[in-house]
């Protein structure tokens, strides 16, 4: 389900086992989903080119495939072009000769990808700093971690390679200690718990996530949440993630009952209005995004070897949020 791997050749063919997910799938649509950095007509150049096959042959953009199938496509060149610079404003929380830490806002995209060409993270990045690392492949200078847009808070961005591959290493030893900010709607029965529930691409929804032991896309999650402060049908939460999954925090919090507020994918709405908490006719919409924010960031310093720790204060809209919650929904 991955977006293609920055390692993975233009000249070399590139295999995927079709999973059961994806059965019955288009051809031209299922490689889409694999290789998110490329449009649906490229691909299907691709195919008419002979570049695709599937068990061995040749086949048609419109092929309905099979779980267990091997598709085999020789990529496309992809222009080795960073992102165009924007001019786009960053909350820059700490700056030195080998990091940027920034409270990314809502919305923004971290780097380009299909449907989101500009307007990203990297193409502010790219007009405001003058050196980024390049390990990260030419449309993701800097890019050590990401967050999904609508998730606002702390990113650590870096500016040499020597910095890159020390992060990196930190992320995937998970040896950074990561604390998010969530207001969720709903009643959870604990004020603390760890939740422990393994974590794998959904059976249908190619965009989502799901509780789903034994199968071949499953890894482990664990995320451990605390009440800070209870509300008459919501809840603001601390969540600190003990694995990187995707969506993991979205998840789990659906799992207990608890989704994140204004959680399209697991919660069901896309936003919240005044009226929906004030119980009157006040049609003012005070969220549109999901109330996920990265708060707090621990790590060593990858040059010096200090512990340092980012904290990004709430952004307004999920401040105005918590203030109305206060007013009218307090226990």
């Amino acid at each position: 389900m991955a977006a293609q791997d920055p390692g993975e050749s233009s000249l070399v063919p590139v295999e995927r086992i079709v999973g059961e997910e994806h059965a019955d799938a288009r051809l031209d649509g299922y490689l889409a989903s694999q290789f998110t950095n490329y449009s649906r007509v490229k691909l299907r150049q691709a195919i008419n080119a002979g570049g695709v096959q599937v068990d061995g042959k040749r086949t048609k953009a419109s092929y309905r495939l099979r779980a267990g199938q091997t598709v085999s496509i020789v990529l496309p060149e992809i222009a080795a072009e960073g992102p165009e610079p924007e001019d786009i404003p960053l909350d820059v929380l700490f700056e030195d000769d080998h990091l940027i830490v920034v409270n990314k806002s809502p919305e923004m995209v971290v780097h380009p990808a299909k449907g989101h060409w500009s307007g990203t993270l990297t193409s502010a990045l790219a007009f405001r700093f003058g050196q980024l690392s390049s390990v990260g492949g030419p449309t993701r200078p800097g890019i050590v971690h990401r967050l999904d847009r609508e998730t606002s808070g702390v990113i650590v961005v870096a500016k040499t390679d020597q910095a890159h591959l020390g992060l990196a290493a930190q992320f995937e030893a998970r040896t950074t200690e990561k604390e998010y900010t969530a207001i969720v709607i709903g009643t959870l029965d604990r004020d603390r718990d760890v939740i422990e529930q393994p974590i794998g691409v959904h059976p249908y929804h190619r965009e989502k996530m799901a509780i789903r032991p034994d199968h071949e896309t499953t890894r482990d999650a664990k995320t451990f949440y605390e009440v800070i402060e209870r509300f008459r049908g919501f809840a603001l939460v601390k969540v600190l993630p003990k694995t990187g999954r995707t969506h993991q925090i979205r998840v789990h919090m659906a799992h207990a009952g608890a989704p994140v507020l204004c959680d399209r994918l697991y919660g069901g709405r896309s936003q919240i209005t005044l009226g929906e908490i004030t119980g009157d006719e006040e049609t003012d919409v005070l969220l549109t995004r999901h109330a996920l924010h990265a708060r707090r960031l621990e790590l060593t310093h990858p040059i010096t070897n200090e512990c340092v720790e980012f904290v990004a204060p709430l952004r307004d809209d999920m401040e105005t949020l918590l203030a109305t919650l206060r007013n009218y929904r307090s226990l």
